[in-house]
């Protein structure tokens, strides 16, 4: 071995001390929270501080460490292969490479991370001052910003935005880690789950299906109209044209009343509609409930890409989608998925299919339909009978109670295990 080689060997060691610490500074500084971060700072003012700025200002510590990182691990990988190869020829360079995989991965990655997680305090107290210093040496931190501006670039569309960025589904994985961790309440998981999702959320999934819409005919009067409001405990109530199938406007619940009490019952209810709003069915209901809260309205008319009328959809449903189930005196307390004694599932046939699909475990299809009733339907090609039934997924999906033409409720159970050579797969099967 010669000087330079034993040199190299020193470096080698260096840097692996330092890829040790920032191992420990990324996932450390990572798992620290804004609140823990001040209460820290109040205990321990000095490395404190340091942690806290680094914490309310990620991106300015995350891309200068990462950089950081990258060049050490290729200094101390070119060094590993120099130093083998000189040591012991061609077959020492392999050598080399599979100990500098194994041993780093293990003392530079596994190690300090695991500690991290285990220790994210203490961790990020010892990593906070030096990663302070580390991002604050302008030469790397221009470097790091010139390669994301680089990388903003070559992958447009993301503007002037400095990565690196964080997909939707990282997100919830952050989430749902926090909240095992209990950094975070489950009710405060499940609400920002509700949130990303809500942007996704399409009118058509939410609304009232046209067949489940109270609608006053107009020849009605103010006194049939308010019946019909008494009874179904609606404030507003669609008024249909001369087709039923057309709605002409609303009847608020409000006028109704005043006009029973002028005397005026036998006054046509058409004389009291006011104007309603009509939005495609691929709305999204973000979008809507802005424009519900902006306009002043409470109620829309859903309609398809031919203008026919297929529900409606209040500012509640909206709501709804963020905070869960609204329920007041007039909602009947229908359960829309109910567990069984002999633990079959019995499911209400307008429920979100994917909301089954995450009482499941599986992932039923969505492409063409909203509901499990439209899942049966899809499947079967024709109007779902009673008994009739389909396979998907390892479970037995049988419409239980038909309507006409749709499906009331749904009758879902676990197939038995797949034996004798036979394996389940998720192609659908019909009985």
């Amino acid at each position: 071995m010669t000087g330079t080689d034993a040199a190299m060997l020193v470096a080698i060691g260096i840097l692996l001390v330092i890829l040790i610490f920032l191992a420990v500074a990324e996932m450390g500084l990572s798992k620290m929270t804004k609140p823990r971060a001040s209460a820290i700072a109040e205990d321990r003012p000095k490395a404190g501080s340091s942690l806290q700025h680094l914490v309310e200002f990620p991106e300015r510590w995350i891309n200068p460490l990462l950089l950081t990182v990258n060049i050490c691990q290729t200094v101390q990988a070119t060094l590993t292969g120099i130093v083998a190869g000189n040591l012991f020829g061609g077959i020492g360079v392999v050598i080399g490479v599979a100990l500098n995989v194994v041993v780093f991965f293990v003392l530079a990655e596994a190690v300090p991370k695991t500690y991290a997680v285990l220790y994210p305090d203490r961790a990020a107290l010892l990593a906070a001052r030096p990663v302070r210093a580390l991002t604050g040496f302008a030469p790397l931190r221009m470097i790091s910003a010139g390669l994301i501006g680089l990388t903003n670039v070559i992958v447009r569309g993301r503007g002037l935005e400095q990565g690196p960025f964080v997909s939707e589904q990282e997100f919830l994985g952050i989430v749902e880690a926090a909240a095992e961790d209990e950094v975070i309440e489950h009710e405060e998981r499940e609400l920002i789950e509700s949130i990303i999702e809500f942007g996704d959320t399409v009118a058509r999934e939410v609304m009232v299906p046209r067949p489940d819409m109270v609608v006053l005919t107009n020849s009605a009067t103010v006194s049939d109209g308010l019946n019909v409001a008494i009874a179904n405990g609606f404030s507003r109530l669609p008024v249909s044209g001369d087709d039923e199938g057309d709605i002409v406007g609303l009847a608020y619940t409000k006028d109704l009343i005043r006009a029973e009490r002028e005397g005026r019952g036998d006054l046509p209810v058409l004389d009291l509609v006011r104007t309603v709003a009509f939005i495609p069915e691929n709305k999204p209901v973000a979008r809507l409930m802005r424009e519900m809260q902006a306009g002043k309205f409470h109620l829309a008319i859903v309609a398809d890409e031919y203008g026919d009328v297929v529900g409606l959809v209040t500012l509640e449903d909206c709501l709804e989608e963020l905070v869960g189930e609204i329920v007041d005196e007039y909602d009947t307390d229908e359960i829309d998925i109910e567990r069984l004694a002999d633990g079959v599932l019995s499911v209400d046939g307008g429920v979100n299919i994917d909301d089954l699909s995450d009482e499941l475990g599986i992932e039923l299809p969505n492409s063409d339909f909203d509901s499990v009733g439209g899942f049966l339907f899809s499947s079967l090609e024709r109007v779902p009978e009673q008994g009739d039934a389909v396979e998907f997924g390892g479970y037995r999906f049988v419409a239980h109670a038909v309507e006409g033409r749709r499906v009331r409720r749904v009758l879902v159970e676990a197939l038995p295990e797949a034996g004798d050579g036979d394996t389940l797969t998720d192609d659908i099967a019909v009985d």
